[in-house]
């Protein structure tokens, strides 16, 4: 691509970029005037907790991105917490619709993230259990800072973790693994996720995670777009197929679970000790 191209399209980037940032308050986006990759802030306070404003934004955010065909995009956090996970509070004591509607953005979010056609990084910046390890787990490279955590711990919360979360996980770390950190609800430290492949690179800082994403992006700068996006769908086709042939069987799963008395006790449990943490 020519210099002039380039910095004209960059341009659009940043014009789009401008854009998301009046109209979307809990996702920020930033274009690298150079290399024309977005970095995505997730922005919801305290932890961002994905609920249906939030994730409705990723989604639209991801949306823009294909459509304008981005370089790449780099995913992490304003605060110290890269993604608290699912809300909780979508799921304890739910109104039908907004359950529904949630669960589907979701389902959303992760199909135009697993198979998005630019490259994708996660910057882990802080603890990432649940949806936010999901979220990483959907990018092609995930850094993370060291004393973190990160993981599919539903289980204990008491919930399970639904198959294309697991599919997910067992993609990067294999089946045996994946099945002993689904059934013990493991959270992974820096380390431990670096030493099973989780993650695949520690920075120190922020700021390092960022100038690495961008190398790792950037590594692809002579190699067809087309060929890597296809070799990837290649790789990913199969997992995603199975959850879009499965999505609606797997929206009445989660809306039933949900319902369980056993389910919303556990919830209420564990909200009331949040409660109490904040308290103290």
């Amino acid at each position: 691509m020519a210099l002039s191209q380039h910095l004209s399209k960059s341009r659009q980037f940043l014009a789009i970029a401008r854009n998301y940032s009046a109209a979307a308050s809990l996702v920020n986006v930033e274009v690298n005037d150079k290399s024309g990759v977005a970095v995505v802030t997730l922005q919801r306070p305290p932890v961002n907790s994905l609920n249906l404003e939030l994730l409705t934004e990723i989604k639209q955010t991801l949306t823009g991105l294909e459509k304008n065909k981005s370089r790449g995009a780099i995913i992490t956090s304003a605060f110290k917490t890269f993604s608290a996970g699912l809300d909780i509070l979508e799921m304890y004591k739910p109104n039908p619709d907004r359950a529904k509607e949630f669960w589907t953005t979701l389902q959303d979010v992760w199909i135009s993230l697993y198979s998005a056609q630019f490259p994708t990084v996660a910057l882990i910046n802080g603890p990432a259990p649940a949806g936010g390890c999901l979220l990483s787990l959907c990018c092609e490279y995930r850094i993370m800072v060291p004393k973190a955590v990160i993981g599919l711990n539903e289980t204990q919360l008491g919930i399970v973790a639904p198959s294309w979360f697991a599919a997910s996980m067992e993609n990067v770390i294999g089946k045996r693994q994946t099945e002993l950190a689904l059934t013990t609800g493991k959270l992974f430290t820096t380390d431990e996720a670096l030493k099973v492949g989780l993650i695949d690179e520690v920075v120190q800082t922020k700021e390092e995670g960022l100038e690495k994403a961008q190398g790792f992006i950037g590594s692809f700068a002579r190699i067809s777009p087309f060929a890597r996006s296809l070799s990837k769908q290649t790789v990913r086709g199969g997992t995603i197929r199975s959850m879009v042939k499965g999505r609606e069987a797997d929206l009445q799963l989660f809306l039933a679970t949900i319902q369980q008395d056993q389910v919303q006790k556990g919830l209420g449990l564990y909200i009331e000790a949040l409660k109490k943490k904040q308290a103290a």
